[in-house]
């Protein structure tokens, strides 16, 4: 019995892995990553070979552009999977996404901000004082709070963690 994917206008949009490859110029085992992490999806034929939606170069383009601005794979995930029916984003969707992102992009630039004006009376000197250091954390109490860096969120900002 032939499904809608054998018709020859499907046949026509179906991409091998190797032709979303080099069209879209990420590598197949990252194309592979991809699917395994539920980014995009694929069928097999009848022969077991994988075959793509035309739509795919577009979810990559997507992922790439998120991946360049420091998005994480499970915030992309997310946004994806946020749209109907899991549908590639078009031009609405790409607002919409970028949008939450750029805010997203906006505090971590912040964050860096705030940790590279505190480096600077650092740099150079590498003693970390006690008696001078901005970033120093005596006792370790920030420890007590679960592993990471802890100077970075603005919670712990203005030595509130030390109050503790």
């Amino acid at each position: 019995m032939k499904t809608k994917k054998d018709s020859p206008q499907a046949v026509a949009s179906e991409l091998t892995v190797g032709e979303v490859a080099r069209r879209s110029g990420v590598a197949v085992s990252t194309l592979h990553y991809y699917e395994a992490e539920g980014l995009i999806r694929s069928w097999r034929n009848e022969g077991n070979q994988r075959r793509y939606a035309r739509e795919v170069l577009r979810r990559v383009a997507v992922i790439k552009v998120a991946q360049r601005s420091g998005i994480s794979l499970a915030a992309i995930r997310r946004a994806l999977e946020s749209l109907p029916g899991r549908r590639t984003p078009d031009a609405e969707d790409w607002k919409k996404l970028s949008k939450k992102w750029k805010a997203d992009l906006n505090e971590r630039i912040e964050r860096m901000t705030r940790l590279r004006d505190q480096l600077d009376s650092c740099i150079g000197c590498g003693c970390l004082s006690l008696e001078s250091c901005p970033l120093r954390n005596p006792w370790d109490r920030l420890g007590e709070s679960g592993p990471g860096a802890r100077l970075l969120d603005p919670e712990w900002e203005d030595g509130k963690a030390q109050r503790d």
